[in-house]
């Protein structure tokens, strides 16, 4: 059978590694059910220099080389690659993950080094590659949901693979493969008192896809959304839709995994990295959940400060868990039964108060329903996490202080993050022209450039520039509707400013300075294009 290493790109350089790579686990777990021999070299949690992938890929004979993460893993993969192939040339250095099926192209042309890549969903894919690799076999032309070269290093995009059916066909996680020690001293966050205090937190994941269809979110061909289309070229390319195709593992499924865990690695706390549960929860017609926290209790995981209804302290036993809701779709006797069954925090992807952002977010809630949830998730007992972000393409002064004003209200602090075109997602495909204007025609180096939307990027704002919206930023934080609304005259008096401003020959005992031109603040000019 075939030699596999797996390779997890270091994500969040800034910050200490806190989550298990689940996708890189499941696929080990698949190659390994299927035989082959499969080690991991996980550079995020162990963080040292690059140059030990070279030591790494010469330590065996691998037959496969496998890296992938998200497209802000795409620093480290691309030097990865380097090395990677000088190491081991013999090796199929094969990708996958959301940095390659957002554009498969790009990434083949940028990355020369790879041979082969997973497209989308890739649990059935990957074993079909590792066999015709095991039998020494490199033409994967016949294999759906891949991106090869030919004999003449061209890439070429097969059909899409479609989803399986039935998540609970999937093995656990081969969390065995990974050094989990580093991974637990991380595990405490400031989320919640039984976050904050957590020793042994794991990732888990119930479900695959959102019903939703936010601009700024991408998919990638896990919730039935891409196809693979002939491009201008006429060369078969991906494009994303608004399909939807709504898994979720069985509760018995998710229950006995987290019981594994509770008794094998003794984890206190389970995060779910589901894209949103209740989302899910409206896809089962509100029997999803409501099963999961009866079945969590009936396994014995309820933590014990839920079940004698006293505060939670360093004596608790059990499992706590999180998760991700919507202000539109919870609902309050389903919020009061995950709060009973161990459920600690719920982030809540507000994003906005105004009106006419959240009507064209795709989002599916308003500015009601977003204030109401707030106070709808506290009385359940579970503490809401609020999202928030700035920047969109219609944001405006009255928009901000719209939210501005909410917060205030709502007595939540928060340092927004920036509306960022990720690659798959339709405001990339939007505002495609004015991405390559702003970062000079390098698509590649938005690619380099892009982080978790705490920074600027690519700014998508008809209105502001990056440097209002850094600004901007800090006022939200500050929620100072003094400082917006002097920040709202001084734009207002710029933009009527038309007559150039002498500036004295002697001012500052200087040598003589050029008039100065018309002051003005730069804003960017976005022209949408139709979504791909």
């Amino acid at each position: 059978m075939a030699k596999v290493l797996f390779i997890n790109p270091i994500v969040r350089e800034e910050d200490v590694p806190r989550h298990i790579p689940y996708g890189i686990a499941l696929l080990a777990a698949i190659a390994m059910k299927e035989g082959h021999l499969v080690q991991v070299y996980d550079a995020n949690a162990w963080r040292l220099p690059i140059s030990t992938i070279t030591e790494v890929c010469q330590a065996d004979d691998w037959d496969a080389i496998c890296i992938g993460g998200l497209t802000t893993s795409y620093n480290y993969i691309k030097n990865a690659c380097k090395l990677i192939r000088q190491a081991a040339p013999n090796a199929t250095l094969i990708a996958g993950g959301g940095f390659l099926t957002s554009m498969p192209h790009e990434i083949f042309q940028w990355l020369p080094e790879l041979d082969v890549g997973c497209i989308g969903e890739s649990f059935v894919t990957f074993p079909e590659v590792l066999k015709q690799i095991d039998n020494g076999n490199h033409d994967f032309s016949s294999i759906l949901g891949v991106i090869y070269r030919d004999s003449n290093a061209k890439a070429h995009l097969t059909n899409v693979r479609p989803n399986i059916h039935d998540l609970d066909t999937l093995p656990w996680p081969a969390w065995e493969l990974f050094p989990l020690d580093i991974y637990f001293e991380n595990s405490a966050s400031l989320f919640s008192e039984e976050s904050f205090t957590s020793k042994r937190r794991m990732d888990i994941n119930g479900s695959f896809g959102c019903g939703l269809t936010c601009k700024y979110c991408w998919h990638l061909g896990t919730t039935g959304d891409m196809l693979i289309e002939p491009n201008e070229n006429g060369d078969n390319d991906v494009v994303f839709t608004y399909g939807r195709n709504i898994r979720y593992h069985s509760a018995d499924y998710i229950v006995n995994m987290v019981k594994h865990l509770h008794e094998t690695y003794q984890i206190d706390f389970a995060a779910f990295i589901d894209e949103n549960l209740m989302t899910m929860d409206v896809a089962s017609k509100g029997t999803w959940l409501k099963e999961l926290c009866e079945k969590w209790i009936e396994a014995g995981l309820q933590p014990t400060c839920r079940q004698q209804g006293i505060p939670h302290d360093e004596n608790c036993r059990g499992v706590h868990w999180n998760g991700t809701s919507h202000a539109g779709l919870h609902r309050p006797e389903t919020l009061k039964l995950m709060h009973q069954a161990g459920c600690t925090h719920l982030v809540y992807g507000l994003e906005s108060f105004d009106p006419k952002i959240l009507k064209n977010l795709g989002k599916g809630s308003n500015a009601r329903k977003n204030f109401n949830s707030i106070a709808t998730c506290l009385e359940s007992g579970i503490k809401p996490i609020p999202n928030i972000i700035i920047g969109f393409p219609e944001e405006s002064f009255t928009s901000v202080r719209n939210t501005i004003t909410a917060l205030k209200e709502l007595g939540i602090t928060a340092k927004p993050h920036f509306a960022t075109p990720y690659p798959g997602s339709e405001w990339y495909y939007q505002y495609k022209h004015s991405i390559l204007a702003q970062y000079n025609g390098d698509l590649e180096a938005y690619i380099m450039d892009l982080g978790d939307a705490s920074k600027i990027t690519a700014v998508i704002s008809h209105e502001f520039s990056a440097l209002q919206l850094l600004g901007l930023q800090q006022i939200v934080y500050l929620k100072d509707l003094r400082l917006l609304d002097q920040s709202e005259q001084h734009w207002g008096k710029a933009q009527t400013l038309t007559q150039p401003v002498a500036v004295p020959q002697d001012a500052f005992n200087l040598k003589p300075l050029r008039q100065a031109g018309p002051l003005a603040i730069p804003v960017v000019n976005v022209e949408p294009v139709a979504i791909k």
